[in-house]
């Protein structure tokens, strides 16, 4: 039987085990009575491949950039904070095998966690599709409302990790029409606090520019 997240990813894996694997945490993985693989290593694995792709990605995108802005860019797409967004669009935290006292302090919604799980996963699908099934799965999810400095998740995400006690999330508050002319409401937040709004045809349009009124508020953008 297919796991729910090969639905979820558009990728059916030819070894399920590598994908058991990378939902494996190491709490559970302790817990158990018999040896179970954890998903450290894929960790490992999944960062460089996430690294190259990214900065392959960028160098042929941004073609104009000097290295400093190309490293600056590459760094917020693969940090913890964006890491976790990411995930959160594909629900990886349901999915996770935790121990029970990971479960219990909420493992399933820590950053570091689930964040190290999407580089796991990320590597499984590198193992068993080669480097463009990995490819095809990361660059939707670096590549959307990428656009030089009017990325504003990017910039605000930027921000907000100045701030360790800070969490920033995006919550689609309210969606309306049919398949072919969706419209989203999407509100931004720090921790719970609701700090701005945004509207869009797709939920990536609407979280751009709920950053973008956010960035507004914090003195960050001038109002034009």
């Amino acid at each position: 039987m297919a796991h729910p997240l090969e639905k979820i990813i558009g990728y059916t894996f030819k070894d399920p085990g590598l994908l058991l694997t990378a939902l494996t945490h190491t709490s559970y993985a302790n817990e158990s009575r018999t040896p179970v693989a954890h998903n450290e290593r894929l960790e490992f694995l999944g960062d460089s491949v996430l690294q190259i792709v990214s900065a392959d990605y960028l160098f042929h995108a941004y073609a104009d950039r000097p290295e400093g802005d190309l490293t600056r860019i590459r760094s917020s797409l693969v940090s913890e904070g964006a890491l976790f967004q990411f995930a959160q669009e594909i629900h990886l935290g349901d999915y996770l095998r935790l121990g029970k006292g990971e479960e219990r302090c909420g493992g399933r919604e820590r950053p570091s966690v689930v964040s190290d799980a999407f580089e796991a996963l990320i590597a499984a699908l590198y193992l068993d599709g080669g480097m463009e099934t990995a490819r095809r799965f990361i660059l939707p999810f670096i590549t959307e409302g990428k656009h030089a400095e009017a990325d504003y998740k990017t910039r605000l995400q930027e921000i907000v990790q100045q701030n360790p006690e800070e969490r920033l999330s995006y919550v689609v508050e309210k969606e309306t029409g049919p398949d072919h002319d969706k419209h989203f409401v999407v509100a931004v937040r720090f921790n719970s606090d609701c700090v701005a709004r945004g509207e869009g045809k797709s939920k990536k349009a609407a979280e751009q520019h709920a950053a973008r009124e956010a960035l507004k508020l914090l003195g960050v953008l001038q109002e034009k």
